[in-house]
């Protein structure tokens, strides 16, 4: 494996949509979603480890987790394992991350993954990173992959690309926010649209040089810490200062103000699991369109239901559609799919 390769992935949402199977203390990452025997984020490390070695994949995670991912990930090391203090958004903990990689290795490309989605086709996805890596290692490129739209989905950004660019890998012309149906369906009619996976490949030199130009206080602010980093007076100065930075994400920091940045259209089905009825799409039905995991169950005048338990659970139902039903410990979620969005507000309320 080429050892300039690394990754940071990214593990340290909450989750709150996946409520009450995710809570703050153990995320949705942590969680086998799908009843196939791993978590998301073994799965996310297993895929990263085909094209990345082990020892140069960097988590990216909240201080409260790392005893979670250091019993998930066994080969995984502590100083693999980058502490956030605080919550900050993307931008931040990616700049800290890539001054790290950077004492490192300065010739170091990066891929930034999130910890939590679903990919069906793991060749697929090595291949396209295997092309990002390419693309970005001898240029200076920040890049992105896209998701080609299935549908008017009002729950993601869009990326804009260059209609005109027939290369595979294209100039964006801009990143667009979530937006309204309306706006939505004329994204997809336009075909010069992918949905904004969160998934960045560019070199550390470029993503610091980028820094630098459109965030240069946040730049500094951790500059001044370089001396620190990867010894064992780094988590002294991070406790200090990490709290101090602005809260942003990647995308408003750089990505909507830079001018080299590229997006490819992914060739690997993805599935961002951001939600109840995204996990339901994911799952195999039965006859009547139930999605079932780890519960035991007794359905009549039922359809369109996801139904979750812990330790395959009796669940008997009769005239119940499109609803979620999950069950965790003390708490019975009884919820509609359709306003699945809601749960996030709930759990806030509930706190």
């Amino acid at each position: 494996m080429n050892k300039n390769y690394y990754a940071i992935l990214m593990a340290g949402g909450v989750g709150s949509r996946f409520w009450p199977v995710s809570t703050t203390d153990f995320p949705k990452q942590f969680h086998d979603m799908l009843g196939t025997g791993e978590t998301l984020i073994q799965k996310t490390f297993g895929r990263l480890s085909q094209i990345v070695p082990k020892e140069n994949i960097l988590i990216l995670t909240n201080e409260s987790y790392n005893n979670i991912v250091l019993e998930q990930l066994p080969l995984v090391k502590q100083d693999q394992i980058i502490l956030e203090p605080a919550m900050r958004n993307t931008a931040p903990c990616i700049l800290y991350a890539s001054l790290k990689i950077k004492k490192q290795n300065p010739d170091a490309v990066v891929l930034v993954a999130p910890s939590d989605h679903w990919i069906d086709d793991e060749m697929q996805f090595v291949a396209n990173i295997q092309r990002s890596f390419d693309f970005c290692e001898s240029q200076d490129n920040l890049m992105t992959l896209g998701i080609l739209p299935t549908f008017p989905n009002t729950g993601y950004g869009y990326i804009e690309y260059d209609k005109l660019d027939s290369r595979p890998v294209k100039k964006v012309v801009q990143f667009r926010e979530k937006p309204d149906y309306a706006t939505a369906r004329q994204f997809i009619q336009s075909r010069n649209f992918l949905w904004n996976a969160g998934i960045f490949i560019w070199s550390v030199k470029s993503i610091l040089d980028a820094f630098h130009a459109f965030q240069p206080e946040m730049f500094q602010h951790f500059l001044n810490g370089y001396e620190a980093y990867n010894t064992e007076n780094e988590k002294d100065f991070i406790h200090k200062n990490y709290p101090l930075a602005e809260n942003i994400s990647i995308d408003y920091a750089i990505l909507e103000k830079a001018q080299n940045v590229f997006v490819m259209s992914a060739t690997f089905d993805w599935n961002d699991l951001g939600t109840w009825g995204s996990l339901y799409d994911k799952l195999p039905k039965d006859e009547n369109y139930n999605a079932v995991v780890n519960a035991d169950v007794f359905l009549e005048n039922a359809s369109h239901n996801i139904i979750r338990t812990e330790g395959k659970k009796l669940v008997v139902i009769d005239g119940l559609n499109d609803f979620i039903v999950v069950d965790k410990e003390n708490v019975l979620l009884i919820y509609p799919k359709s306003k699945e969005q809601d749960i996030k507000r709930i759990v806030t309320k509930l706190k």
